[in-house]
């Protein structure tokens, strides 16, 4: 829909601003060579202290006639020719039996009326149709001369007539370049060379004889004024649009080569610039929409450049003239419209991140209230649970097998409580970024001996036996509250999930300046695809969710984090069905502290 409204605007005077800065940017191109000029300037006048006279006139044919060219454009307007009657009757009589010799003429013939004619005594002289042409009151409006007319009611003009006894090719109308009809003509596009390119006499040389023979030999020679006395001897062009841009004469040299090279420019088809336009309108609606605002600038930056190189790099070689204003403008509509509608979009997700960040602070403050209440009102009440329970089995009183067995029950289940509590404590400290570490020199040995004591019992119910080789070292800087928590999680979990009569392998060495303890077990393993989630939060794999061992899933979660916060570095070893092995690695050193 923007493609197709842009394409409909009429941007002409934009449009021929940017085809002449196209035209006077281009390389020069040569001329057919065919082409002399004879002005009348202001120098001539001084020279020969006479203004344009029929006598002068007269003299000046017959030099140029003794040139031999093949055709003789008279570029002047007869009221501007002075002299008695008889003077006159002299230049028409000679114009008339000079060969080749035409009076340009702005008239056009109309099919099926006689030919206009030139005024006495001048009636007996050719007219040509010639006629000049400026976007004044269509087009771009400016006055500039870009066109020229090839035929009129399917009749050739004069410059095409002429261009075809040099140029066989263009005497079919239809191989001419560029042509686009309007108002019952068929016009093309002027390919203009710069003021003072053609060949250029001076009156007063062709009178004095000093243009040397054969110089204007079967050529087209124009005759025109550049005095600088009136602006209808000059036109605006491309090149300039100052009042005495470029004379009338230069400008009909320019139409003839136009023909003769047949080098029109030609307007690239409606289609391809609704298809610019489309694709431009495209992007520039997808940078505004979905890119960063710098980023977007300098995309949308290269896009012009681009687009604008293209189009020079078109006209310059090709002679094809790429529209440009509406594409461009294109850009500007797209980049203006569309930015409003994002901002309303931005705002609005700004309001629902803040009303979600808003739901997530309340949430936030649920769980903070929710760990307090864990840790005040639950961990109590367990303490107290796991203080009776002892004090009935250390109780000297005689209680009975199924009594005891119900209270040994009441104690596990406490202290089961007592770790998912500590684990979700442990994971809100993680949180709320509460956990520092209070580093003491430790022997990590000491420390798995005291969780391997702790677990004993445990393994004993399974009758899985602990085996352990602990290589002797130094104490090494640690928490030894969190280490311990580490360590206990992978040996319990080594518990839990191996089948009875198996073994479990805990070691300890020291490899490259780290201290190494690893933990391995003859359990069922970890599938290949669940190995890389093992130390996410929450997570707990296919088997252990459809076993009867319970679990927070937070353990191996906060021994990874615990691990890294002492600069050190946990992972695992497994294949489905034979064990898995996790390692343990801590620095001997940390920050700055030595053992």
């Amino acid at each position: 829909m923007i493609a197709f409204f842009l394409s409909q605007i009429k941007l002409d005077y934009i449009e021929g601003f940017l085809y002449d800065l196209r035209v006077r940017t281009k390389a020069r191109e040569v001329t057919s060579g065919k082409i002399d000029l004879v002005i009348l300037d202001s120098e001539g006048v001084k020279k020969l202290k006479s203004d344009l006279t029929a006598s002068m006139l007269t003299e000046l044919v017959d030099k140029i006639a003794q040139q031999g060219p093949r055709y003789i454009l008279l570029d002047l307007r007869t009221e501007d020719i002075k002299g008695t009657d008889a003077e006159k009757a002299a230049f028409a009589d000679l114009a008339a039996r000079t060969p080749g010799l035409f009076v340009a003429s702005d008239d056009l013939v109309l099919e099926g009326q006689a030919p206009p004619s030139l005024p006495p005594p001048f009636e007996k002289i050719q007219l040509a149709s010639a006629p000049k042409t400026s976007d004044l009151k269509i087009y771009a409006k400016d006055n500039v001369t870009r066109r020229m007319l090839v035929s009129y009611q399917k009749q050739p003009l004069f410059h095409a007539k002429v261009a075809a006894t040099y140029n066989p090719q263009v005497s079919d109308l239809s191989a001419i370049k560029g042509q686009f009809e309007f108002a019952s003509s068929q016009q093309t596009y002027i390919d203009f060379h710069p003021t003072g390119t053609y060949p250029r006499h001076s009156f007063a040389d062709v009178l004095a004889s000093l243009v040397p023979a054969g110089t204007m030999f079967d050529k087209i020679v124009i005759v025109g004024q550049d005095t600088g006395q009136t602006a209808k001897d000059y036109v605006l062009t491309p090149y300039s649009r100052e009042i005495m841009a470029m004379p009338t004469a230069e400008l009909q040299a320019n139409m003839f080569d136009t023909m003769i090279l047949n080098s029109s420019p030609v307007l690239a088809p409606k289609w391809l610039n609704g298809l610019l336009i489309l694709l431009i309108s495209i992007l520039t609606i997808h940078v505004v929409l979905t890119m960063k605002p710098t980023k977007g600038l300098m995309l949308l930056g290269i896009t012009v450049a681009g687009f604008t190189l293209l189009c020079y790099f078109a006209f310059w070689p090709f002679g094809l003239w790429i529209t440009m204003a509406a594409p461009l403008l294109t850009i500007f509509l797209c980049y203006y419209f569309f930015i409003p509608y994002r901002l309303i979009v931005e705002n609005r997700r700004s309001w629902e991140y803040y009303q979600k960040n808003k739901l997530l602070s309340q949430v936030e403050e649920l769980k903070t209230n929710f760990i307090s209440m864990m840790s005040h009102d639950l961990k109590t009440p367990i303490a107290r649970i796991q203080g009776m329970t002892d004090v009935i089995l250390t109780d000297s009183t005689q209680i009975s097998s199924q009594q005891r067995e119900a209270v040994d029950t009441i104690k596990h289940s406490a202290d089961d409580l007592l770790k998912f509590i500590s684990a979700i404590l442990n994971y809100g400290r993680i949180e709320s970024e509460g956990v520092q570490l209070h580093l003491q020199s430790r022997d990590i040995n000491n420390l798995l001996q005291e969780v391997i004591r702790k677990h004993e019992f445990l393994a004993k119910v399974k009758r899985i036996q602990i085996v352990s080789e602990l290589e002797p070292m130094f104490p090494i800087p640690m928490d030894a509250d969190l280490m311990k928590q580490v360590l206990s999680n992978l040996v319990e979990n080594a518990i839990k999930y191996s089948p009875e009569d198996t073994k479990i392998m805990v070691s300890s060495e020291e490899a490259e300046g780290r201290v190494v303890i690893q933990v391995a077990d003859q359990g069922p393993g970890i599938p290949q695809d669940e190995l890389a989630n093992i130390f996410m939060k929450f997570f707990r794999s296919k088997n252990a969710k459809s076993s009867p061992i319970k679990g927070s899933g937070l353990g191996l979660y906060l021994a990874k984090y615990f691990t890294e916060l002492h600069k050190g570095n946990i992972s695992v070893e497994s294949n489905y069905g034979n064990g898995s092995t996790f390692t343990v690695e801590l620095p001997i050193e940390q920050g700055g502290i030595h053992a």
